[in-house]
C-alpha cells in the first residue's frame, strides 16, 4: 500500500511539472508575441559606431546630456521585462541600445537554460537592438551557479560545446550575436589552442561577430606574460563589431579587470597602436561602480575617442564636479 501511494504521488508530481512547463511555454510565447508587436524590426537602430558607454542608472542623467552619444550597452538581464524610463528616452532619441548578456553560459557543457535563451532574445526585441553580445565562458556546472564568468579550456571539445550553444541561441535571435573573450586569471593545463585560435574557430563556425574587450586582452597579457598587441592583432578583427574598454587594479601580483577604476594608460596606448593597423568601428567605456565626478568620466570617454581615432561625445557639455 505504501509503495502504491508513493508511486501515485510521484506520478502526480510529474503530471504537475508537465502542466507547469506547458503553462510556462504558453506564457513565454504570448510575451514574445507582445514584445514583437510593440518593438517591430523596422524600429531597429543602426549598428554601434564611434564611442559609447555602458548604461547604468547611476549615470543616466549624465548620459542624457551627451548630444553626440550614438550608442550605449546595457546588461541584457536588466531589460528582460522592459527598459527603464531613462533608457527608453535615450532610445527614443535615436541612441542605439545593445543588450550584453552575462548569465547565458554559452560554454556550459550541460547545455543552456531555455528560459534564459527566451529572455535574452526578448531583450533584443525590447530594445530594438541591431545586435546582441555575450561571453565565451561558462557560468555553471553540476547545477551550481558560479556567479562569475569562468574561462573554458581552449580545446576543440570546448569549442564544439560553444558552437552548439551559440547556434541554439542564434535560432531564437533575429539579429547577429557578438562574442567576447573574457579576462582569465588562470589557464587550463589541457589547452590545445591559443586564445586567438580558439576565438577564431568559434566565430567562424557560428558566423558570429567579435566583441573585443581590449582591457581583457591587456589583463590576460599582463597576468600570463603574453604580448598584448600581438594577441589583439591575432584575433579575427575582420568580424569586429565593437570594443570594450575598462579600468582595473593589481592585487597581490594579479591584475583584475574591475570596471571600477580608471582606464590604464597602457590600455589607451594599445588602442592607439591597434587603430593604426585596423579600422575600429566602435569602442565603449565599461564602468560598473566607484563612479568618478562627471568631468573625469567624460575625460575617459574623450581619451578613448582620441586613442581610437573617433569623434568625441563630450563636446558642448557643461558638467559639474
Amino acid at each position: 500500500m505504501q509503495r502504491r501511494q508513493h508511486l501515485w504521488l510521484r506520478r502526480l508530481v510529474q503530471l504537475r511539472v508537465v502542466q507547469f512547463e506547458q503553462l510556462w511555454r504558453r506564457f513565454l510565447l504570448r510575451r514574445r508575441v507582445l514584445v514583437m508587436t510593440t518593438t517591430p524590426a523596422t524600429t531597429r537602430l543602426p549598428m554601434p559606431s564611434g564611442v559609447g558607454i555602458g548604461w547604468r542608472q547611476e549615470i543616466a542623467s549624465l548620459l542624457a546630456g551627451l548630444p553626440d552619444l550614438r550608442w550605449v550597452e546595457v546588461v541584457a538581464e536588466g531589460v528582460m521585462h522592459g527598459m527603464p524610463p531613462a533608457l527608453r528616452r535615450l532610445r527614443d532619441d535615436g541612441v542605439t541600445v545593445i543588450p550584453h548578456g552575462v548569465r547565458l553560459g554559452l560554454g556550459d557543457a550541460e547545455g543552456l537554460d531555455e528560459h534564459r535563451i527566451a529572455h535574452f532574445a526578448d531583450a533584443a526585441r525590447i530594445t530594438g537592438a541591431p545586435l546582441v553580445s555575450e561571453h565565451i565562458a561558462f557560468v555553471r556546472s553540476g547545477g551550481v551557479e558560479a556567479g562569475h564568468l569562468l574561462p573554458l579550456p581552449r580545446t576543440r571539445e570546448a569549442a564544439d560545446v560553444m558552437v552548439a550553444n551559440v547556434k541554439r541561441v542564434q535560432a531564437e535571435l533575429d539579429v547577429p550575436i557578438a562574442l567576447e573573450p573574457i579576462a582569465a586569471v588562470f589557464t587550463w593545463p589541457e589547452d590545445e589552442l591559443t586564445e586567438a585560435q580558439f576565438v577564431t574557430e568559434i566565430v567562424e563556425r557560428t558566423d558570429a561577430m567579435l566583441l573585443l574587450d581590449i582591457a581583457n586582452v591587456y589583463a590576460n597579457a599582463r597576468n600570463h606574460g603574453w604580448d598584448a598587441l600581438e594577441q589583439a592583432r591575432a584575433m579575427p578583427l575582420e568580424r569586429l563589431a565593437y570594443m570594450h574598454v575598462a579600468g582595473g587594479l593589481e592585487n597581490e601580483g594579479i591584475y583584475h579587470d574591475t570596471h571600477a577604476h580608471r582606464v590604464e594608460p597602457e590600455v589607451l596606448a594599445l588602442i592607439a597602436e591597434l587603430s593604426t593597423h585596423t579600422q575600429l568601428p566602435a569602442a565603449m567605456l565599461e564602468r560598473d561602480g566607484n563612479y568618478p565626478p562627471a568631468s573625469e568620466l567624460l575625460g575617459e570617454l574623450d581619451a578613448i575617442a582620441d586613442a581610437a581615432r573617433m569623434p568625441r561625445v563630450s563636446t558642448q557639455v557643461s558638467v559639474g564636479v
